[in-house]
């Protein structure tokens, strides 16, 4: 993009495999920077990251980081992102937050361009980034929930382990090793929770991501069911979750099933995700042509196939959605976000 104004960013969490994703694509897409400043915790200060032709060095971030940004980029958990936000927003940063911690807040917009923009002129310094599984779901649901009404979701998530952070990575591609060599897998991380109990991630699902709510939900899929609502402005809407971590390293799947409120034409459908923006159909079953985790990472879209109707519902429809859980389920989603705030102040 480019703009005449240059504004000063700053990015919080920059050694975290968000934080680095976002200072990737403020690079490649030519975000209009005068100055970048990387914060994170004091234990990073002092690296060197190397952006464009210069190498910025990283700073530990303290309520005195923000003082002339405009845009703060968090990434680095909700307890920073509660702590530095109302210094950075009483600074006169706006803040696009990537963590948990304003979600739910009323005051806050919880935006996905695709489906909510028009909402982004109604925060008062802070943008909330929603769940990655959220992001992709209500994207692509987005112009069939404009078009015919949805009245009920049922989803199933498939999520990567990048989604639990690098260390996660790490443990299952160490699990897999051992397991083809025929030793027992020492399971270490996961799944990350109060509990002291961990499972085997390789060759396994483990059905619990993030603690278990009094409700037998995990917070994980109360975050599904809450954000949707939010960002479709709907309270009616009947929303059930179930989140599943699997062996995969990038990109979150989802079979999703939907109870539309008007009859449909399924090839409209098609004709309507094709269409919509961030959306890409991947469905040719002469072909085997459907959405994969592997081709889906590292790109910025969201790939939707399997449309079909239900069977036992005429106006069920069922779909399967991949992304890339770091890009536009994290940085991408945010760096979109900043843009938009950039072409508003241009």
């Amino acid at each position: 993009m480019s703009s005449q104004k240059r504004f000063n960013v700053a990015v919080v969490g920059s050694t975290g495999a968000v934080g680095e994703q976002i200072i990737r694509l403020l690079d490649e897409r030519n975000f209009p920077l005068h100055e970048l400043k990387l914060l994170s915790s004091a234990r990073s200060a002092g690296k060197k990251v190397r952006f464009k032709e210069r190498e910025i060095t990283i700073e530990g971030a303290t309520p005195e980081s923000f003082e002339g940004i405009d845009i703060a980029l968090f990434s680095a958990g909700g307890d920073v992102s509660r702590e530095l936000i109302p210094h950075a927003v009483e600074h006169g940063a706006v803040c696009i937050d990537n963590t948990s911690a304003y979600r739910m807040d009323p005051d806050t917009p919880l935006i996905v361009p695709e489906v909510n923009i028009d909402k982004i002129s109604d925060h008062r310094g802070i943008i909330a980034n929603p769940n990655c599984s959220t992001i992709q779901m209500v994207a692509a649901l987005k112009p069939l929930y404009d078009r015919y009404g949805i009245s009920r979701i049922i989803v199933s998530t498939y999520q990567a382990v990048s989604g639990a952070g690098a260390k996660a990575i790490q443990e299952m591609l160490r699990q897999s090793k051992e397991v083809l060599e025929g030793r027992e897998a020492a399971p270490e991380l996961l799944p990350v929770g109060s509990l002291p109990v961990k499972h085997q991630i390789a060759f396994n699902a483990i059905p619990q991501i993030d603690k278990f709510t009094e409700n037998g939900f995990t917070y994980e899929e109360m975050k599904m069911i809450n954000e949707t609502k939010k960002m479709l402005d709907d309270e009616s809407l009947e929303v059930t979750a179930t989140c599943v971590r699997i062996p995969v390293v990038y990109g979150h799947s989802e079979s999703v099933y939907v109870e539309l409120k008007s009859d449909f034409d399924v090839e409209e459908v098609k004709s309507l995700l094709a269409a919509a923006p961030g959306i890409v159909l991947q469905d040719n079953l002469q072909q085997q042509q459907y959405p994969l985790a592997t081709e889906a990472a590292g790109k910025l879209d969201t790939f939707v196939g399997r449309v079909r109707r239900d069977l036992s519902n005429p106006r069920g429809l069922n779909l399967w959605i991949v992304s890339d859980n770091l890009l536009k389920g994290a940085a991408w989603n945010a760096v979109q976000i900043a843009e938009y705030i950039a072409i508003e102040q241009h």
